[in-house]
């Protein structure tokens, strides 16, 4: 079958949902047996997002390739069975910069370069690279319709029609139908300026979804399509939900991928939905609740930790418990008491970062969950400040630390990577992608993984110093995982605690709602075993039991009283 194309736009207002749009469509596509895949077009013109503040893009998500990507490709990846590559990710920087390269070369003969063709060339020719040999190829257009920035992507999605054929190509728009209190009533003014933008360039949408806080009435949805030279049946409700999981549900429900294959002239099985509403059904019968701390640096911006946040909720789903989590400022703690902040969580997660800030209120997170015996998770800078904690507190290396906050620390227990030290430029040259992993026998990572040999995504410069490496094993850290091939620490944990690991890789790049990362299922339940402890612990000091707690007491007592 001839690779059929997709390309989904935005309208009104930024951070609707195309991300979570697109992915839930290719999801519903896959189920009908195609071979899909989902690439992003970003319009900034940073070459990747891996220099950029946390604050400004949000997560980078990093591929087993080793490329530096927008958050959304976290989501396809969840959502679906794709494993995504450099190829799914352009930005405006990185096709200026091909054109400028071929320029250089003398590639275009003398010619004059210009937005179009050349610029629009290059974006259609990356867009065949992600194409491959599937069925069908959905393409992110970021931004929203109307910016500057998105012209020269729009020019070229409206070219590619002619290209391929107009029978190979959909245009999906997602839009804001606002409520208006005052009112009383649901607006369409916004969607009918923006289709009418998108038409002005060419485009005109064969798809719109109506991103809603409730259902878009069939008169309303007649509204929308008469003004927007669109079929009635082509008018569908994006409406929130209390779950993402739930988006290709709804859509399927109303025949989101029913219209589009018809659209597109393709003949599919049904769809096969009961993965999707078995899981549904287990969410909303789960009465548990797993209370986690996540202590970082860009926790203002919850989206800086989104394939970490909804890996929690895998771990959830895995133990069937709510996660509950709290977001607090690393810095806070610093200046606080981290006994009277952690108090009342059940587990506690210290993720990744760069720079010194909120660093030594991190260290003191971790010092709480060691020594309180609270479930602890550190990934990356978490897994590090781990070793520096531990190095201090525990072996008695006054002032150990990270060579990336204090150059001329006593101890360097963590230190910059040998191959990173002639390196000058910041984008793309840490340790990046899938590296193998050696997992130690008898280690609570090996009892999570069940395997010998994994494979993780990295996004690193420093790493453990293993001239500190027989001192700190000697007062009992271990190493339960080593990339062989340079002798690097990968995975570090605690013998004598409930669990307390730390990670040098990202595991939360590899998650997915329906097959957890083993690391965040064994986390999320050795803090749920924590949470029933204290409640617990709360019943057994309410009758009087005086004994060590357990469920059998607890009954006993409360028969007598």
């Amino acid at each position: 079958m001839k690779t059929k194309f997709i390309f989904v736009t935005g309208g009104v207002v930024s951070s609707l949902g195309k991300g979570i749009a697109s992915a839930s469509i290719a999801a519903l596509l896959e189920n009908r047996g195609l071979k899909v895949t989902i690439q992003k077009l970003d319009p900034y013109i940073n070459v990747d997002p891996g220099t950029m503040s946390p604050f400004q893009h949000g997560e980078v998500f990093v591929t087993d390739d080793g490329a530096e990507t927008d958050l959304d490709l976290g989501h396809y990846e969840r959502f679906t069975s794709i494993r995504t590559a450099k190829v799914n990710n352009f930005t405006t920087g990185k096709i200026y910069e091909s054109v400028i390269q071929k320029e250089r070369r003398g590639d275009y003969l003398g010619r004059t370069v210009q937005v179009i063709p050349h610029i629009t060339d290059e974006i259609k020719a990356s867009i065949m690279k992600a194409a491959g040999n599937v069925d069908v190829l959905m393409v992110e257009i970021g931004g929203t319709v109307g910016d500057i920035e998105s012209l020269p992507f729009l020019e070229a999605i409206r070219q590619f029609k002619a290209d391929v054929g107009k029978d190979n190509v959909i245009y999906i728009h997602l839009t804001l139908i606002p409520h208006i209190a005052a009112a009383g009533e649901l607006k369409t003014k916004p969607t009918q300026h923006s289709v009418q933008k998108l038409r002005e360039i060419g485009i005109q949408p064969d798809i719109l979804l109506c991103r809603c806080d409730r259902e878009v009435a069939k008169e309303l949805k007649a509204k929308i399509a008469l003004f927007c030279n669109i079929d009635q049946d082509a008018v569908f409700t994006a409406q929130d939900v209390a779950s993402i999981y739930d988006v290709p549900l709804k859509f399927h429900e109303q025949g989101l991928d029913e219209k589009i294959v018809e659209i597109l002239n393709i003949w599919t099985r049904t769809p096969d939905m009961k993965m999707w509403k078995e899981q549904k059904e287990r969410r909303e019968k789960m009465t548990s609740v797993t209370k986690i701390a996540v202590v970082g640096k860009y926790v203002h911006l919850i989206d800086s930790y989104k394939s970490l946040n909804e890996s929690l909720k895998h771990g959830g789903f895995a133990n069937d418990t709510k996660v509950e989590l709290t977001f607090i400022d690393s810095e806070m703690i610093e200046s606080g008491d981290p006994e009277e902040i952690l108090k009342d969580v059940d587990g506690v997660l210290v993720p990744g970062g760069f720079g010194e800030r909120g660093t030594e209120g991190k260290i003191k997170a971790i010092k709480f969950a060691r020594e309180h015996k609270v479930p602890f998770f550190g990934i990356c800078l978490g897994m590090q400040m781990a070793v520096v904690e531990f190095a201090r507190h525990v072996v008695g290396l006054k002032g150990a630390n990270s060579t990336e906050f204090d150059e001329k620390t006593p101890h360097p227990v963590i230190d910059l990577m040998e191959e990173q030290k002639a390196v000058t430029t910041k984008g793309a040259t840490m340790r990046l992608g899938a590296y193998p992993c050696s997992i130690e026998k008898g280690t609570k990572a090996h009892v999570a993984y069940g395997e010998k040999e994994i494979s993780e995504r990295h996004r690193h410069r420093y790493e453990f110093n293993n001239n500190y490496l027989d001192e700190l094993k000697s007062k009992g850290l271990i190493i339960s995982g080593v990339y062989l091939q340079a002798n690097l620490v990968e995975i570090v944990e605690l013998q004598d605690h409930p669990w307390f690991l730390g990670c040098q890789f990202h595991p939360e790049f590899k998650s997915r709602p329906f097959d957890a990362h083993p690391l965040f299922a064994r986390f999320i339940e050795a803090s749920a075993a924590c949470a029933k402890r204290a409640e617990w612990q709360e019943q057994k000091d309410k009758v009087g039991v005086k004994t060590e707690v357990n469920a059998a007491e607890i009954v006993k007592a409360e028969k007598k009283a």
